[in-house]
């Protein structure tokens, strides 16, 4: 089996390991508000999903 002859150093592992960052979540603009909010999920700040309203939303006072 094979076995590194040498300890891998702190440099070249963190060199192989710099892709390895997240990525910002995508984000769409609701049809309804233009604000924007995850795709293919019901908007938090009206409530509406392709296009009709899914769940009620109240207005604060």
């Amino acid at each position: 089996m094979a076995v590194p002859k040498r300890k891998t150093s702190k440099s070249r592992r963190n060199k192989r390991r710099t892709h390895w960052k997240l990525a910002p979540p995508g984000l769409t603009r609701c049809s309804h508000c233009h604000q924007l909010k995850p795709p293919h999920s019901v908007c938090p700040n009206c409530g509406h999903y392709a296009g009709r309203e899914v769940i009620k939303i109240e207005e604060e006072l």
